[in-house]
């Protein structure tokens, strides 16, 4: 049986971009020495978490999807032989902006994006503020490690944006995540096992921890961490990741799963998409 070894990361704000920068290049190259072949950092790796305000100063964080931040970890990537997903805060244009995953190849290659489509706009998740909502569709990419698909945080909560990534052909699926304590919890610890389940596949789910009070002092939220990984069974491979510390998990994934679980639940087979009229009705 095929196993890939994945690892996912996180971490809280250190207070400035270029050690962010730093501190996931040494995530990187420790999975690496450990033999990962394929890792995925959090949601808008290398600033703070900027929806707990709504302030223009964090539009700076952008830039394009082949901007120096994706070159700098592609050329890393292709030293270490190491798939990445990179979620990024993206400049498509002057004032056009998405909350981004970039997928780059163990050979350094840029396959291509994923742009978050369902964007919160509630208490310190003030998204709408600075996303546009996605607009490439559920892309799969394939990769040195098999066919990778990707969504963002908010998108979890709609298992339609698990099913396409799905049928289009997804053996990991990754979920970069920005999630704090309150009626989520529940959510993580029942949303990615059923998307696993539902749709045969692994689920990994990184997910900022702590408190980013170095920026927002008293208005800061405390992420939860507990970043995961779940095989197409539901189960979790291996233990959980810390509520309270960074962490570098690293688990190997015995991909032959995949096959067994769609194997025996032919939920693909047995779909009725000429019956499911009203979850595209507008």
């Amino acid at each position: 049986m095929t196993v890939v070894r994945a690892a996912i990361t996180q971490t809280t704000w250190t207070g400035d971009k270029e050690s962010m920068l730093a501190k996931h290049e040494g995530f990187a190259r420790e999975a690496a020495a450990q033999g990962a072949q394929v890792i995925c950092f959090q949601e808008l790796f290398y600033g703070p978490y900027f929806g707990i305000t709504q302030e223009k100063k964090y539009y700076d964080y952008a830039e394009p999807a082949d901007g120096p931040i994706v070159q700098r970890f592609a050329a890393l990537a292709k030293e270490l032989n190491l798939v990445m997903v990179l979620p990024i805060y993206e400049e498509q244009q002057t004032g056009v902006y998405y909350n981004t995953a970039v997928v780059v190849d163990a050979d350094g290659t840029i396959l291509g994006s994923y742009r978050k489509h369902h964007i919160p706009h509630v208490e310190k998740f003030w998204e709408k503020f600075y996303f546009r909502p996605g607009n490439l569709g559920y892309p799969v990419f394939d990769t040195a490690v098999g066919k990778v698909g990707v969504i963002i945080c908010y998108d979890r909560h709609f298992p339609e944006a698990w099913r396409e990534l799905g049928l289009n052909g997804a053996h990991l699926a990754f979920n970069p995540n920005a999630t704090k304590p309150g009626l989520s919890n529940r959510l993580w610890e029942v949303e990615g096992p059923a998307a696993a389940v539902a749709n045969g596949y692994f689920v990994l789910q990184p997910n900022r921890v702590a408190r980013e009070d170095n920026e927002y002092g008293d208005e800061a939220v405390d992420f939860y961490g507990t970043s995961q990984i779940i095989d197409p069974r539901g189960n979790f491979v291996g233990e959980r990741g810390s509520s309270s510390d960074e962490e570098l998990l690293i688990r190997d994934l015995e991909m032959g799963l995949v096959r067994e679980m769609r194997d025996d639940w032919q939920f693909y087979r047995d779909r009725r998409p000429d019956s499911y009229g009203e979850i595209t009705a507008p």
